[in-house]
C-alpha cells in the first residue's frame, strides 16, 4: 500500500472522529502520529517540537489576556462597560442588541478572547434583551456575532500567535487590528438596527445626559484598564506581553480592594448600586481574596485546552511542509494569476476552513501557507494578517463548527440550530466589512505610520 492511499486514509479517520466529536487536539493527535509513522519520521521530533513550539516569551501575553477577561467580568467591570453601552444608544431602535455589539468591543479591548467575550456579554445581555421584546434566538446569535471582534480589537490572543508563526511585531499587529474591529463592530450594529426596525424589537428610552454621566463614571475602571493597554503597546512603553502582565494585576489589585468598598456603598453583585448616590458608581462589586484561586483555575483551564493545541498543530504545519503542502496550495493559486484574485482565493480558504476548524489550527496551518503567497503578490504583512485573522473571526459564526454559536447555545439554553437561522444577517454584514478591509488596505495600516507603533518585536 502506497504512503499517499495511507495518508488518505488515516486523514478520512480521524475525520470521521472529528465528526463524532472527538476533541480537536486528539484529532490532530492522532493524525500527526499516524502519518509520522507512515513517512518515518522519528517520533522523537514531535517532544522536540512539543517544547520548542511553545517555548517563547510572547505566549505568555495568552494565559494573562485570558485571565484579565476573567478578572474582569467576575469583578463586574464588564457589566459596567454594558450599562456605558445602553446609555448611549438605549434611544435607538434596536439599542439594547446595539449595545450589546458595544459591550463587546469594549470587552474585546480588555481580554482578547472570542468565547470570553460571548459567554460574558451573553450571560448580561441574553436575558436583558428578551426581557425588552427582542426575539430569543436573534438576541443569542447577537451575542455570538459580537464575540467575533474578541480576537480582532486589541489585543488579541489569536495575534498573538499569529505574530510568533510568522515573525511579525506582535505591537504592529495589534495596532493594525483596531480599525478593522471597530469596523465590524459598526457594520453588526447597522444590521441589528435594521432588523430590529423591520420587526420592532427593543424598548426605547428617552436620551438623559445624567444617565450617561452615571455610566461614563461607573465604567471608569473599564476605560482605564483599556486605556492601559492600548496606550501601553501603542506608545511603545509595554510589550505585549508586559501590557497584558499590567493588565492582569490592575484588574486584580482593583478586584480586591474594590471588594470591601462595593459591600460598604450597596454595589451588588451584577454591578448595579442601590439608591442614586452618583459616588457610589465609582466602586465595583470586586472579588474576595479567597475567589482568586477560582479565578485562576477557570482561565488555566481555559489556557490548558488553547496551549496544548498551538504545540501539537506547529508539529502538524512541519509534516504539511514535508508533505509538499505548501507548494501544492502555491502551484494552484499562482495559477489565478492576479493580485485580488490570488487574495480573494486567499480568503476563500480561510473562510472555508475556518467553517470546520477553530481558529488556532487554523491560523497554525493555513497562515504558514498562505502569506508567503499573498507577499509574493505584494499585499502587505499586516495587511493580509488583519484581513486571514478577520476571516478566521468569521468562522466563529459559520456552520458547522461555528464555536460562538456553540458557546451562545449554552449559555441561553437555546438550540444551536435556531441560533444559526438567526445568525445570518449578522454572517452577511460581516462578509461585506471583511471585503472593504481587503479591498482598503490603509484601515489595517495607516495607524501604524504613526510615531511609536511597533517599536517591540514579539515579546
Amino acid at each position: 500500500m502506497s504512503d499517499g492511499l495511507l495518508i488518505t486514509l488515516i486523514s478520512i479517520g480521524v475525520t470521521l472522529l472529528f465528526v463524532l466529536g472527538v476533541p480537536i487536539f486528539l484529532i490532530i493527535g492522532l493524525w500527526v502520529i499516524g502519518v509520522s509513522l507512515v513517512i518515518d519520521f522519528t517520533l522523537a521530533n514531535i517532544g522536540v517540537t512539543l517544547y520548542e513550539g511553545l517555548n517563547f516569551f510572547g505566549l505568555l501575553a495568552l494565559p494573562l489576556f485570558i485571565l484579565t477577561g476573567d478578572l474582569i467580568n467576575k469583578a463586574g467591570i464588564a457589566k459596567r462597560l454594558v450599562d456605558f453601552a445602553y446609555s448611549i444608544l438605549g434611544w435607538v431602535r434596536g439599542g439594547m442588541g446595539m449595545s450589546a455589539l458595544g459591550a463587546c468591543g469594549l470587552f474585546a479591548a480588555i481580554s482578547g478572547s472570542n468565547s470570553a467575550t460571548t459567554a460574558t456579554i451573553g450571560s448580561i445581555m441574553h436575558p436583558e434583551m428578551t426581557k425588552t421584546g427582542y426575539d430569543a434566538n436573534f438576541a443569542a446569535a447577537t451575542v455570538a456575532a459580537g464575540g467575533t471582534v474578541g480576537i480582532i480589537i486589541p489585543p488579541s490572543i489569536i495575534f498573538i500567535v499569529y505574530g510568533f508563526l510568522m515573525n511579525l511585531s506582535i505591537s504592529d499587529l495589534f495596532v493594525g487590528g483596531l480599525i478593522p474591529g471597530l469596523l465590524m463592530v459598526v457594520a453588526m450594529q447597522a444590521c441589528c438596527w435594521y432588523m430590529s426596525r423591520k420587526h420592532g424589537w427593543g424598548d426605547l428610552h428617552r436620551l438623559q445626559l445624567n444617565k450617561i454621566l452615571r455610566a461614563t463614571v461607573g465604567a471608569w475602571l473599564g476605560f482605564f484598564a483599556i486605556g492601559l493597554v492600548i496606550w501601553g503597546i501603542y506608545s511603545g512603553k509595554f510589550s505585549p506581553t508586559e501590557a497584558a502582565g499590567v493588565t492582569a494585576g490592575f484588574c486584580l489589585v482593583v478586584g480586591v480592594v474594590m471588594y470591601p468598598f462595593g459591600r460598604l456603598f450597596g454595589v451588588n453583585k451584577d454591578g448595579s448600586v442601590d439608591g442614586m448616590a452618583m459616588g457610589a458608581t465609582l466602586f465595583v462589586p470586586g472579588f474576595s481574596v479567597r475567589d482568586v484561586p477560582d479565578i485562576v483555575l477557570r482561565s488555566g483551564f481555559i489556557t490548558g485546552m488553547l496551549v496544548p493545541l498551538i504545540a501539537i498543530s506547529v508539529v502538524m504545519q512541519q509534516i504539511l511542509s514535508l508533505l509538499g503542502a505548501k507548494a501544492f496550495v502555491t502551484d494552484m493559486l499562482s495559477n489565478l494569476g492576479g493580485y485580488y484574485p490570488i487574495l480573494f482565493a486567499c480568503m476563500l480558504l480561510v473562510l472555508v476552513a475556518g467553517t470546520i476548524l477553530e481558529s488556532l489550527p487554523n491560523t497554525i496551518i493555513l497562515a504558514p501557507i498562505l502569506a508567503p503567497i499573498a507577499a509574493g503578490i505584494g499585499v502587505d504583512p499586516i495587511h493580509f494578517a488583519v484581513v486571514f485573522l478577520v476571516g478566521d473571526a468569521i468562522g466563529f459564526i459559520t456552520p458547522p463548527y461555528g464555536l460562538n454559536l456553540y458557546v451562545a447555545s449554552g449559555i441561553t439554553g437555546i438550540p444551536y440550530f435556531r441560533i444559526v437561522r438567526s445568525v445570518m444577517p449578522y454572517l452577511l454584514a460581516l462578509l461585506i466589512a471583511w471585503f472593504l478591509i481587503a479591498l482598503v488596505p490603509e484601515l489595517s495600516t495607516i495607524l501604524l505610520f504613526q510615531e511609536g507603533a511597533g517599536v517591540y518585536q514579539q515579546q
